[in-house]
């Protein structure tokens, strides 16, 4: 009964917009886990039952989900759980490397707050830290993950722009966008250590170009990081290990156009 007809005052603005980001991370989580399968119509009374909240919230919800590219709308209503390409997620990949670029080359010809710089600076020397290690366990390697997120979530802090900043974390909210997006790809790989220190390379250099003023090196050394991020990508489309990981069973087998 309650689901047909909520009364209009039984929640407070601050508790639906609470409601929504709950709805929001569940069904995200649920999408990326494969409970809710690629192409499939969304049943919006089954997530209302599975959720325990009312239709509000998960019709914004979804219309979020679908901002961010991991819904689509049909054209009689609802929304489907979008697959992608191999090429659609190395493309939005790509498009993260880009922006990253122009956010660290305006960072260098505009010179960077100290205290951001800073920031960025004890970041990279967590990661080290780390890496110092001859071979990461699971607890090493998700704080690589979190201290990875954060100094690319800094790198927009150092351009010095808004605009720039809000960007970044657009692009970041694309499917399989993020900066540790395949990250994960690597854990039991033995590998694993390598890549993240041609990585962490990747970083200390980048942030040697903006303090000396280096705009083109700068953006250059952003575009070579995000093909880290493509041959993860490959590796897990390619390996059949890598089925369990959030997300990859909505990327398609790339066809032969593709």
């Amino acid at each position: 009964m309650g689901i047909q007809s909520d009364p209009p005052t039984a929640e407070m603005p601050e508790e639906g917009g609470s409601q929504v980001v709950k709805a929001q991370l569940k069904l995200r989580e649920m999408i990326l886990a494969g409970e809710l399968s690629g192409g499939a119509r969304i049943a919006e009374l089954s997530i209302v039952e599975k959720l325990g909240v009312s239709r509000t919230p998960i019709r914004a919800a979804l219309m979020r989900l679908e901002q961010e590219g991991l819904l689509e709308a049909l054209p009689n209503g609802g929304y489907a759980v979008r697959t992608f390409s191999e090429r659609d997620v190395a493309e939005a990949i790509e498009l993260r490397g880009t922006i990253e670029g122009m956010a660290v080359r305006l960072a260098a010809e505009r010179g960077v707050a100290p205290v951001v710089l800073a920031e960025a600076h004890e970041c990279l020397h967590q990661i080290d830290d780390l890496l110092r290690e001859v071979a990461l366990n699971d607890e090493a390697f998700s704080r690589y993950v979190v201290l990875n997120e954060k100094f690319h979530d800094l790198l927009g802090e150092l351009s010095g722009s808004q605009f720039m900043a809000r960007e970044l974390e657009r692009v970041g909210s694309l499917p399989f966008a993020s900066p540790s997006g395949f990250v994960v790809v690597q854990a039991n790989s033995p590998q694993a250590r390598d890549m993240l220190v041609v990585a962490q390379d990747q970083h200390c250099q980048v942030l040697d170009a903006i303090e000396n003023r280096e705009g083109a090196r700068a953006e250059a050394i952003m575009r070579e990081h995000s093909r880290l991020a493509q041959r993860n990508l490959r590796e897990a489309v390619r390996n059949p290990r890598h089925g369990q990981m959030p997300g990859v069973r909505l990327i398609r087998k790339p066809s032969r156009n593709e």
